[in-house]
């Protein structure tokens, strides 16, 4: 029989799948990305069997710089979803996200819609999630389930804030989080869900102990707006594009964490292979994301999905090429235009854009 546990969290996390799909369906064609343009030079040009992938975050190998981040799980629903999402990392190579654990943790009962997850995905990087509420016990469940090669804790006070029935004390997260990077086993990454990581943020974590952080900035899924969707009034309307983008988080924090030692990944609003290039190119060692495979996997199935993966990982590599970068490092000394928004978002926080034009020398 299904628990009343099982089924709040299940409808929640159903809730969240549908209207993410619908979200990602009717957002806007542009974001801040396209604020970032590269300085074409026509005889910079390498060999593309020459460029590696291959990139390194605070001692982690991975062997490509793009993975599928955290989704979804916790009802029959989802747990199908996972299942298509395990099958397109297995078969593209890249790591994957699990979604928010909570559900397992209080309702043991849905551990197979997370555990389909390693299982479809035996050889693959498998990340576990929980939110900083979770303790260190709880934590090394999430892990043990999916045999987890890493522990993402997700931040996210903006939608708990919105959600009807979310949380509203966040004061302890900073001594949990601590609690959690010396209570597990397995590299820790604390991400955002969406509203982005100040330079604060990360120079606060890394004082926690923290050494990954996904910045995760808005222009993806907006889960402000899935989680006022879910209120009788949708009295949260304002809310709505709250935050910064993963752009000009890293624009903002890479002097940070570079200072700290924390490795950065990018996420949040990532379209195409030229958007992770670019989030590459401004400091991030990998970079992830969610809306756009969910809606491949939702609307055209796992196939779709694995081509689309694939697809990007050649023409990341193809980029590459034509910017005369062999590693993902190189692309942190390519010029690089910063415009609109974007560059009074770096003025405003005493960066001068003009400095990332002028990289190659």
């Amino acid at each position: 029989m299904t628990s009343t546990v099982s089924q709040i969290y299940g409808s929640r996390k159903d809730d969240h799948v549908r209207l993410a799909v619908a979200q990602h369906q009717l957002r806007p064609a542009g974001n801040q990305f396209d604020e970032v343009g590269f300085v074409h030079q026509a005889l910079a040009g390498t060999d593309e069997a020459a460029v590696s992938l291959a990139t390194e975050l605070a001692g982690l190998h991975w062997p490509v710089p793009l993975y599928i981040n955290a989704m979804t799980g916790g009802s029959a629903r989802t747990g199908e979803v996972n299942r298509g999402l395990a099958i397109a990392a297995r078969e593209a190579g890249v790591p994957i996200a699990s979604g928010s654990m909570s559900a397992y943790l209080a309702d043991p009962a849905v551990a197979p819609t997370y555990r389909v997850l390693r299982e479809e995905n035996p050889d693959g990087f498998v990340l576990a999630n929980v939110n900083a509420d979770a303790t260190p016990d709880k934590a090394r469940r999430a892990i043990d389930l999916i045999a987890a090669d890493a522990l993402q804790i997700h931040v996210n006070t903006i939608q708990e804030i919105v959600m009807p029935e979310g949380d509203r004390d966040f004061s302890a997260w900073p001594r949990q989080i601590a609690a959690l990077v010396e209570g597990v086993d397995v590299p820790v990454i604390v991400k955002e869900v969406g509203f982005g990581m100040s330079r604060a943020a990360v120079a606060r974590l890394a004082d926690l102990g923290v050494s990954i952080v996904d910045v995760s900035g808005r222009g993806g899924t907006d889960f402000a707006a899935i989680e006022n969707a879910r209120r009788p009034r949708e009295d949260f309307a304002y809310l709505t594009g709250w935050g910064q983008s993963a752009v000009a988080c890293l624009i903002d924090a890479v002097p940070t964490a570079r200072e700290h030692g924390v490795a950065l990944l990018g996420s949040g609003g990532v379209r195409n292979p030229l958007d992770v290039v670019r989030a590459l190119a401004l400091g991030a060692k990998a970079v992830g994301a969610s809306g756009q495979f969910l809606s491949i996997l939702e609307n055209e199935g796992v196939d779709a999905l694995v081509s689309t993966l694939t697809a990007w990982l050649t023409q990341i590599r193809q980029l590459m090429v034509v910017l005369g970068t062999a590693t993902v490092a190189d692309l942190t000394a390519t010029d690089v235009l910063l415009t609109g928004g974007l560059a009074e978002f770096s003025r405003l926080r005493g960066i001068d854009p003009a400095e990332f034009a002028r990289r190659a020398r």
